[in-house]
């Protein structure tokens, strides 16, 4: 079964969507709960699409016995693994996950390496020097070739290769939306914690965080570490699913200005806002590549640039009429309404009994 322009469109859309969403919850944990305004994003997520592009192949290589350079042979070793995928799919999902697990540690790692310098500094000054460190992974990539080739970058290994070319998008698709459901629920539980009202006070006031005993130097570290390992995880999958890896593409307009933008449509400091606002950016960017061709002819520039101008003005429409997003930031209550008027109730009955 082929499958039709319209399936294909739309699962490529939930696929990007489901990348986006994870990466900006995790900025939103930062920016919107925090207040750490990470323009380096594409540091950790580049970090962990470079994990998938240096680590499984070279894992599955020498499990199956393939010789030769990664690098220099990688179109012919990353065939034959995806040939001997087919009959070890078990051996495939477990590196997958391992992937997965060791791109969340190496963005944790460079979270904690990037925080320590700059985490004494605030406002304009924090996000330059986040902006420095992100724009490092491109280039570390384009010129250290033995990490993910270099200009002409790698093939990534496909677990999915044992199944049918229709099927195999689809169901990677699933994956990944669940993956991102999950990141979504633990963000959640998080900010509906102590620990998100904490993040909270550091946001609006450190100073008086400080002065009821909070170390708010450690509490933004741990954030920007915990943000970073989120982000890696999603360039992880993204390289996964688009089945390779080249520097260049991890760019700040993509990464870091464009996740900017999402959550600033969605509202910050609300996740279920972030989740719309990321919809609604890759809906309109998918349809505006979708039918650039069709606007040829008719705008006085090159249609390449047509995402990128309609994009800015979306932006300034939202920080000129609706600054604050279309879902504002609201009260999180750690408990639901129904346990706290249990609990009153029970305190009013203990209460009746003393008397």
């Amino acid at each position: 079964m082929v499958l039709g322009s319209e399936t294909v469109f739309i699962v490529d859309l939930l696929a990007i969507f489901a990348v986006y969403a994870i990466v900006n919850l995790s900025l939103n944990l930062e920016f919107g709960y925090t207040g750490i305004p990470n323009f380096g994003k594409v540091l950790a997520v580049g970090a962990g699409a470079f994990v998938a592009a240096s680590i499984p192949g070279r894992i599955f290589a020498s499990m199956a016995g393939i010789e030769g350079d990664y690098i220099l042979d990688n179109l012919l070793i990353v065939s034959q693994v995806n040939v001997w995928l087919v009959d070890n799919v078990g051996i495939g999902f477990a590196v997958f996950f391992l992937t997965l697990g060791i791109a969340a540690g190496v963005g944790a790692g460079l979270g904690l390496l990037t925080s320590y310098p700059a985490i004494r500094l605030r406002g304009d000054y924090l996000a330059i020097t986040l902006l420095a460190f992100g724009e490092s992974i491109r280039v570390i990539g384009n010129n250290f070739t033995p990490l993910v080739g270099g200009t002409l970058g790698v093939q990534v290994p496909d677990p999915l290769s044992f199944l049918p070319d229709d099927v195999r998008f689809p169901v990677a698709t699933l994956g990944m939306v669940a993956i991102a459901i999950t990141v979504f629920v633990y963000s959640e539980k998080l900010i509906r914690s102590p620990l998100g009202r904490l993040l909270r006070a550091v946001r609006d006031n450190e100073v008086a965080a400080e002065s009821l005993g909070k170390n708010t130097t450690k509490i933004r570290i741990k954030v920007i570490m915990v943000s970073a390992a989120l982000a890696a995880i999603g360039g992880a999958l993204y390289a996964f699913y688009v089945g390779g890896t080249i520097a260049f593409a991890y760019d700040r307009a993509s990464w870091t200005f464009w996740p900017f933008l999402m959550i600033l449509i969605g509202g910050l400091a609300n996740n279920k806002g972030v989740l719309v606002g990321t919809l609604i950016f890759v809906i309109i960017r998918k349809l505006i590549i979708f039918f650039k061709d069709s606007f040829e002819g008719f705008v006085p520039f090159d249609v390449v640039w047509l995402d990128f101008l309609l994009l800015g003005i979306i932006l300034l429409v939202v920080l000129l009429y609706r600054p604050q997003g279309i879902f504002v930031e609201k009260p999180t209550p750690t408990i639901s309404r129904k346990t706290d008027s249990s609990l009153f109730e029970s305190f009013l009955f203990k209460l009746r009994l003393k008397k």
